[in-house]
């Protein structure tokens, strides 16, 4: 049999479906087996969104990269994935990485890095395929290899359009001094041509930037990337690797960012990484990888067979050079309208709610005399806490209180004057939270030891003023 039967690894995901471990999470995209990563490819197309991402078949290192694909039209009912792309040449025989999905001409077409490494350089080329039939047929290298004075480190790229043309981003690493950065492409009558490097104001910044997103909202650019090599900072950048953006004006000519703000992560959680953004009438709609590079030893489910998920599909929007993101509204559609439960409290101090096997939760917090606030996942004697200090104005994610995969602390600041807004979207392992109706979200994964339905448990320092809020019970994906 050949490594990458597609026919017998196909299959062999159909019958891993619906997933049944405990730790397999309801409404998060995953795989019965092997490691997935970064979403890919998000596209739009013939009525449906297609939605590919990086998954090694043959197990739970991050080698043998390929590409899976499966579809949506509402974001509740996916299409069983498939095996659509793998190493199949000299070109990509190290591994198919990261990419984007454009529609031309009515056909599906993905743009990926080929990653090929000869007696231990790397040499990447961007290349096409057109997905038809369930997977993608390999077409035209359009880059052969790096631009000039840059590294190895060549990868991810973005396409997008001005006017009337094309053009794809794609991260970088200079050869000079090994530091991070982006560089631009446009296509034009004789190929693909370099344009060089976007000017910012952000100096050294990591040694690598990967998986670029060029996104407008309305007349500003938004720049999202991931960068490798940033030291950890009191309220943010404090996983090991990033991922954020800078919202500003983007200039072809000058090859500039002008007037942009400072670096933004959009997520201060334990597990985000290599978003994507697709943009389709009139709406910004993000998916990210539920983990993080070169932390594989925090993810005990590699001994079930599988590791990592995506996030649920969030919605982007900009306010004053800030990106709020909250749940697609498509999400709301998995609530089980008559496991509603009602949440009006006055003058109390602390409450307690049973969770469902996979939950919504809607808090809004009149904090009154409180100063410190803990929301609290109880899993049993294990917790997940949410803690807001009114003093410092800050949030911290605590997951010090699980017993398996990574523990710690996340802070950053949240201003909330008198009143919280908490969002929590509570599966098997997957949990993403919302603050202040999406100024800030957070990615945690967590394991817990006994298969236990939580319990959430809210606590104050001092009298809240009141606390509204309703809890649903989710379904889960459906898959076909």
């Amino acid at each position: 049999m050949e490594k990458f039967d597609k026919k017998a690894i196909d299959e062999q995901v159909r019958a891993g479906f619906p997933l049944e471990h405990r730790w397999h999470n309801k409404f998060h995209l995953e795989m019965p087996f092997g490691l997935i990563n970064d979403p890919n490819g998000l596209t739009f197309s013939d009525g449906k969104y297609h939605i590919f991402f990086q998954w090694n078949p043959l197990g739970c290192e991050h080698k043998n990269k390929c590409w899976a694909h499966t579809e949506t039209r509402d974001f509740i009912h996916y299409a069983v994935p498939q095996l659509a792309m793998w190493p199949s040449d000299e070109h990509d025989k190290d591994g198919c990485y990261s990419g984007c999905g454009t529609v031309e001409d009515g056909q599906l077409r993905v743009l990926y890095t080929c990653n090929r490494k000869e007696d231990g350089v790397r040499i990447p080329a961007q290349r096409f395929g057109s997905y038809k039939g369930g997977q993608v047929k390999k077409e035209e290298i359009i880059v052969a290899d790096k631009a000039e004075g840059y590294t190895g480190h060549f990868r991810d790229p973005y396409i997008f359009t001005r006017r009337g043309k094309r053009y794809f981003i794609i991260g970088a690493q200079r050869e000079a001094d090994e530091t991070g950065t982006v560089l631009i492409y446009e296509e034009g009558a004789e190929g693909w041509k370099c344009l060089g490097e976007v000017k910012n104001r952000l100096g050294e910044f990591g040694y690598m930037w990967e998986c670029p997103n060029l996104v407008q909202f309305g007349s500003y650019d938004v720049l999202i990337f991931c960068p490798q090599g940033l030291d950890e900072r009191a309220f943010d950048r404090q996983n090991i690797y990033q991922a954020g953006y800078i919202a500003g004006h983007l200039s072809l000519d000058s090859m500039d960012m002008m007037q942009h703000t400072k670096f933004q992560e959009l997520d201060k959680g334990f597990d985000f990484y290599a978003p994507q953004v697709l943009s389709h009438e009139g709406r910004q709609l993000l998916f990210g990888w539920m983990g993080m590079p070169d932390k594989d030893g925090e993810y005990p489910t590699k001994e079930q067979g599988w590791m990592y998920s995506l996030t649920m599909p969030r919605e982007l929007r900009l306010r004053q050079g800030h990106i709020y993101s909250r749940p697609a509204r498509e999400m709301k559609d998995l609530r089980i309208q008559e496991t509603a439960v009602e949440m009006e409290s006055e003058a109390l101090t602390e409450i307690a709610r049973p969770l469902f096997d996979g939950s919504e939760i809607l808090l809004d917090i009149e904090m009154g005399e409180a100063k410190e606030l803990v929301v609290a996942l109880k899993y049993g004697t294990e917790s997940l806490l949410f803690i807001y200090d009114r003093r410092e104005q800050t949030m911290s994610i605590d997951r010090n209180g699980m017993r398996n995969g990574g523990r710690g602390i996340r802070r950053f600041k949240l201003f909330a004057d008198t009143k919280l807004f908490l969002q929590i979207f509570v599966d098997k392992t997957a949990v993403e939270a919302f603050f202040q109706h999406g100024e800030e979200a957070a990615s945690i994964l967590v394991f817990p030891e006994k298969n236990i339905q939580p319990e959430l448990q809210v606590t104050a320092d001092g009298e809240m003023m009141s606390l509204s809020g309703k809890i649903w019970e989710l379904d889960g994906y459906w898959y076909r």
